[in-house]
């Protein structure tokens, strides 16, 4: 079954920003078009950034306005384990976007020995190169295969799991079993951590929002500490860049949650991101206390 971002609204949007929302067109030109075996795939073009494009969405891409140059800015939650262990060695990705979440942690990582990245887009790594910009290192190996699948086979240990995997439609709920959980804490190392990006209604207390509540029972049973990053600073950049907003519009938000098996805290070492241009206390701030 598929999970529908926008069935877990709570709150009816504001009919005015809204109407603004329904009413923007964007001038794509594509770039670069094809049907796979799950995607009708595009890279387009236009006055936001270049972007990857499946169905109705940008999936992924780069953002270049006067407010925001970046990558889709949810992405920058995903550096924040940098804080926690800066010595992270071995990386899983799950879902590969435009490859430049790679290239940071490259960046970031003075120790980094390896990163396995798996996708079930079979033309993702060949776009990522011709259209992103991106650069393979020897410590990269790609992997074409559904991540549950690559789970249930693995037999590595993983200091830093990373999994994005939104379809055109939504969230699968396979990645949201106690299988898949214990999948992933059978391939983290003693003291790795995990980070997931799932979506809610931002009002975390409403105790209408009971996936996001079901959400917290799943990871509270399962890890000993799992902190939770409500995405305002992606929103804010999101909207603002690509409708000329300054609040949030739709009753969704990226929800990151960042789990181990041990206890951790974040250290303040921001300075570090200065060279994959993030601004982590913007990210940081969105740090949300259950």
């Amino acid at each position: 079954m598929i999970i529908i971002p926008e069935y877990l609204a709570i709150h009816e949007p504001d009919e005015k920003l809204l109407d603004i929302i329904n009413k923007k067109t964007f001038n794509d030109n594509v770039l670069f078009e094809k049907k796979s075996d799950f995607h009708n795939i595009k890279v387009v073009e236009n006055e936001v950034g270049r972007f990857i494009h499946y169905k109705d969405t940008y999936q992924a891409g780069f953002i270049n306005t006067k407010f925001y140059k970046g990558n889709l800015p949810y992405i920058n939650y995903f550096t924040i384990p940098y804080l926690i262990n800066p010595d992270i060695r071995n990386i899983l990705l799950i879902g590969f976007g435009t490859g430049k979440i790679v290239n940071d942690f490259e960046k970031l990582f003075n120790n980094l020995e390896r990163i396995d990245v798996v996708d079930i887009e079979e033309n993702i790594f060949d776009i990522a190169k011709e259209f992103f910009d991106f650069k393979k290192s020897d410590k990269m190996q790609f992997y074409l295969q559904d991540g549950i699948v690559y789970l249930r086979e693995n037999k590595k240990k993983y200091d830093l799991i990373v999994v994005d995997v939104a379809s055109d439609d939504g969230i699968d709920d396979r990645f949201l079993s106690q299988e898949y959980i214990d999948l992933i804490k059978k391939s983290m190392t003693e003291k790795g951590v995990f980070v997931s990006n799932l979506c809610s209604s931002p009002d975390f207390e409403n105790p209408e929002n009971t996936f996001f509540n079901a959400i917290c029972d799943l990871y509270d049973s399962n890890f000993k500490k799992f902190s939770i990053f409500k995405g305002n600073e992606s929103d804010k950049v999101y909207y603002k860049s690509f409708f000329d907003i300054d609040s949030r519009v739709i009753d969704i938000t990226n929800v990151i949650f960042i789990s181990s098996k041990n206890d951790f805290s974040f250290s303040k070492n921001f300075d570090r991101y200065k060279i994959i241009n993030v601004d982590i206390e913007n990210y940081m701030a969105d740090l949300y206390i259950k």
